[in-house]
């Protein structure tokens, strides 16, 4: 991963800690942080905005993204995603209101602080191996199943983590997200 996507990805997460919002990293930054490396094109994050923190976290963000407020506005009242901009370097931000279901206060409660940078130390709040996987198969299916990139990130994160990971907790959330069968699937090819 380049330095400045990690870079404007953490001044993303900043505005969210300084407001006490909790979040996770996920996507293919932390697919890349659990399983192979690959590039992306903008950061994936998972938080749990509410309608008092808008105007706080625009104005911590400052002039440096493009951000609609009453898109983020809507993104909180329906639990859908909006987009951040950061204009020097038009690198995207995607969030994603966490919903109120098992599996996004899961990853929330399951998150790792992970060591970007020594130089000044910066850190952020990565999904783990298991929720991204999972987060992953639940994207793939949504997809109709046709993102090499979204099964190529999975099996890398299976192979990498292998026994590290917990999968009767896998099992049980991807039977409620509905994609048990593509999890079976992708531990059996990364086997």
């Amino acid at each position: 991963m380049l330095a400045e996507p990690i870079a404007v990805t953490l001044s993303v997460t900043d505005a969210l800690e300084a407001l006490g919002v909790p979040y996770v990293i996920g996507g293919s930054f932390a697919s890349a942080l659990h399983g192979i490396m690959r590039a992306t094109m903008d950061a994936d994050l998972v938080a749990d905005l509410r309608l008092e923190h808008v105007e706080p976290f625009l104005q911590k963000l400052g002039e440096g993204f493009y951000a609609d407020a009453e898109m983020v506005r809507d993104a909180i009242r329906q639990q859908r995603s909006f987009n951040l901009i950061h204009l020097d370097t038009m690198f995207k931000v995607d969030i994603f209101v966490a919903r109120p279901r098992d599996f996004d206060r899961a990853q929330l409660a399951r998150r790792q602080l992970h060591l970007f940078s020594e130089d000044p130390e910066r850190r952020a709040y990565v999904a783990s191996a298991e929720d991204i996987v999972l987060s992953k198969l639940e994207w793939y299916r949504l997809g109709g199943e046709a993102s090499e990139r979204q099964w190529r990130d999975v099996l890398g994160v299976l192979k990498v983590q292998g026994d590290r990971l917990d999968l009767e907790y896998m099992r049980r959330m991807a039977a409620g997200l509905g994609v048990a069968d593509l999890l079976a699937r992708a531990l059996e090819e990364a086997a």
